[in-house]
């Protein structure tokens, strides 16, 4: 997959600069359906593989629409436009309300075995066959997820590709013992849902190399942020949180 061009224009601005998201200083969230679970999107940054504690892996998720009529263009507009159907039942992705755009910021839950984490992701870029999602602090992975599409030996391939670390101990553990396979298989079922909007029965191939094997001890601290752990308390105290509320109403009534 090739790397959008950022050849400089006679602007001195890249060509392709409406595609990327501005420099934020923190991720900030717009209104969300009632009923989500918003937690650990707003106020924390995006972060790179760079800033992940394990392995560093490239995974790329293919899948040939063979026998459909269908250009990437077509693919990546109905991607954008109907991403949260494409994924697998019991995960829920609330895009922005302007759509898929650089600079936006959507929220995710998901189940995580047993556990659920809420957690978002930010539109870094955005043209007419890709884009690209930034995570947040907190979030399973530090890294980029690129969506794609192009023409192949007469078919239009579309593609998840990601480049990734654990973001923290846990999850770097949680990803070793099995949340590795339950990754692949997220995307291969995202895929395959894809294909089938379009007709296609398919198959999805996966091309992994682990581009660096070591860990980041130094961002062991990520864990601090971790959006699994802070779900769960968040969902534990919810029968808590009501009582305090009323107490604290109370308490401010009472002193009017």
């Amino acid at each position: 997959m090739t790397t959008p061009s950022i050849t400089p224009s006679d602007t001195g601005k890249p060509r392709d600069a409406g595609n990327w998201a501005e420099r934020a200083s923190s991720l900030q969230l717009g209104a969300v359906p009632s009923g989500a679970i918003n937690l650990n999107v707003s106020g924390k940054h995006a972060v790179s593989p760079l800033q992940g504690f394990g392995q560093m892996w490239q995974k790329t998720y293919l899948v040939r629409l063979s026998g459909a009529a269908v250009t990437p263009q077509a693919v990546i507009q109905t991607w954008k436009t109907d991403f949260p159907k494409f994924w697998p039942k019991g995960n829920r992705f609330y895009g922005p309300l302007t759509g898929i755009a650089p600079g936006e910021v959507g929220l995710i839950n998901m189940n995580l075995g047993p556990a659920k984490l809420s957690t978002g992701v930010l539109v870094l870029y955005s043209d007419e066959e890709s884009f690209t999602f930034m995570t947040p602090q907190g979030h399973m992975f530090a890294g980029w997820i690129t969506f794609s599409a192009y023409e192949e030996d007469g078919a239009t391939v579309a593609q998840a590709q990601v480049l990734i670390r654990a973001n923290d101990p846990i999850y770097e553990l949680g990803f070793r013992f099995g949340g590795g396979k339950n990754e692949d298989k997220f995307w291969e079922q995202t895929l395959l849902a894809l294909a089938a909007s379009f007709g296609v029965k398919g198959h999805v191939t996966l091309q992994q190399i682990c581009v660096d094997p070591k860990v980041q001890w130094s961002q062991a601290k990520n864990i601090w942020h971790n959006a699994g752990i802070r779900t769960t308390i968040y969902l534990v105290m919810t029968p808590v949180r009501a009582p305090i509320r009323w107490i604290r109403r109370r308490g401010r009534q009472a002193r009017r």
